[in-house]
């Protein structure tokens, strides 16, 4: 099993749990992307196939960038600056893995195109590892411009490489448009549940697999304040990923001062850079990395930028949630988390102190957000996780 793979973090990691799984089933699992970056993501065991190292090591760069840009400014950066770079970048190393370790599968990410490119001139059968659910509920249904937009460049893609590749669609009977790469027509794992991602557009196709979350193993924390957090306090967890924290400045002030006017119940644990946060108040738990997964079972509420790893991780433990929304995927599963009844939602550039007080008070204290955290928290442990992934990914061999 051959996993391609950006070089981020949420990306990386359900596959990091379901490698793990096919491993100790017997298979060879490996992984192909930019190979520096990979290894800080995965565990040292892990074999890399090298593939877009160029593009990898620009990502750092790229953000600079990204983390100012909001809404279709977002979105186009993300494809004309990142996706479609990163293809073509990734294109010549995946080739040269799938020929040195012979995959019966290959696990491509929905955002790391060369993946199904080279897979399907190739021959070999592939799965698409859905790391977010954003695509999957037609986020473009209200703005037709911009999913036309997007289909374009996944086209011009498509067509550049068959340029390249004059049998890229031999024995196919299909053109640059009669496929799209993010979604396979075999087996598409999805790292969620119909009861988080909801149903509006139908019914999904049997080969739509709902996994539910996938965890793997993490970096062992070191250093975390354990004995800081107040058992007589409900404990709240702010993050806003290693992404946006930067972003952040404005938001966590908001926060602060919802913190301050909740102190007598209520302790706040800040995954933040303490310099763009300041002085933090004694029962504010400031920290600029946290053990996320060691830390959720200890807390009652999770409020985060509706990252889609976040957002399961918190549902995954039946926390409800507070999300604040920046770009790209991100206000689609925080709709998704509104909609099921698990979470309220803010905005992240405008939020006060007073609305985020409101907002933490209502998943703490109302029952309608935990009872709805707790059903999808069910939904997910009868998914099967990487073991029901693991089970699909065999019957295409």
């Amino acid at each position: 099993m051959l996993f391609t793979v950006p070089p981020l973090a949420g990306h990386v990691n359900p596959t990091v749990a379901v490698g793990a799984e096919l491993a100790a089933r017997g298979h060879e699992v490996a992984w192909t992307g930019p190979a520096s970056a990979l290894a800080g993501l995965l565990p040292p065991s892990a074999r890399i196939l090298p593939a877009g190292e160029e593009a990898g090591g620009g990502y750092s760069a790229l953000h600079e960038r990204w983390r100012d840009l909001r809404g279709v400014g977002a979105l186009r950066f993300l494809w004309e600056e990142a996706l479609v770079p990163l293809a073509r970048a990734m294109v010549p190393g995946v080739t040269r893995a799938v020929h040195a370790f012979e995959p019966d599968v290959l696990v491509a990410d929905q955002q790391a195109l060369a993946g199904p490119l080279v897979a399907r001139r190739l021959g070999v059968p592939w799965a698409t590892s859905a790391s977010t659910s954003a695509e999957l509920t037609r986020p473009f249904a209200d703005f037709p411009k911009v999913g036309e937009w997007v289909s374009g460049r996944i086209s011009g893609l498509l067509r550049e490489f068959e340029a390249e590749h004059p049998a890229a669609g031999a024995g196919a009977g299909e053109g640059s448009h009669g496929w799209d790469p993010r979604f396979s027509d075999r087996l598409v794992l999805v790292f969620s549940t119909p009861e988080l991602v909801g149903t509006d557009g139908g019914d999904f196709p049997a080969h739509y697999a709902f996994v539910g979350p996938a965890f793997g193993a993490r970096p062992t924390a070191t250093g975390f304040p354990w004995q800081r957090l107040d058992p007589d306090r409900l404990r709240v967890l702010v993050s806003l990923g290693t992404l946006n924290q930067e972003a952040g400045g404005r938001f966590y002030g908001a926060v602060l001062g919802a913190a301050e006017r909740l102190a007598a119940h209520v302790q706040l644990v800040l995954a933040a850079p303490a310099s763009l946060v300041g002085a933090a108040p004694d029962h504010v738990l400031l920290q600029e990395r946290v053990p996320q997964l060691e830390l959720l079972p200890h807390l009652d509420a999770v409020v985060c930028h509706a990252g889609h790893n976040t957002v399961c991780e918190a549902l995954a433990y039946g926390l409800p949630l507070v999300v604040a929304p920046i770009r790209d995927d991100q206000p689609i599963v925080a709709q998704q988390v509104v909609r099921a009844g698990a979470g309220v939602r803010v905005r992240f550039g405008r939020t006060r102190a007073e609305e985020m007080r409101d907002a933490l008070t209502a998943v703490l204290d109302e029952p309608g957000p935990g009872r709805s955290a707790r059903r999808i928290q069910a939904s997910f442990a009868a998914a099967g996780g990487a073991a029901t992934a693991a089970d699909r990914l065999e019957k295409l061999t």
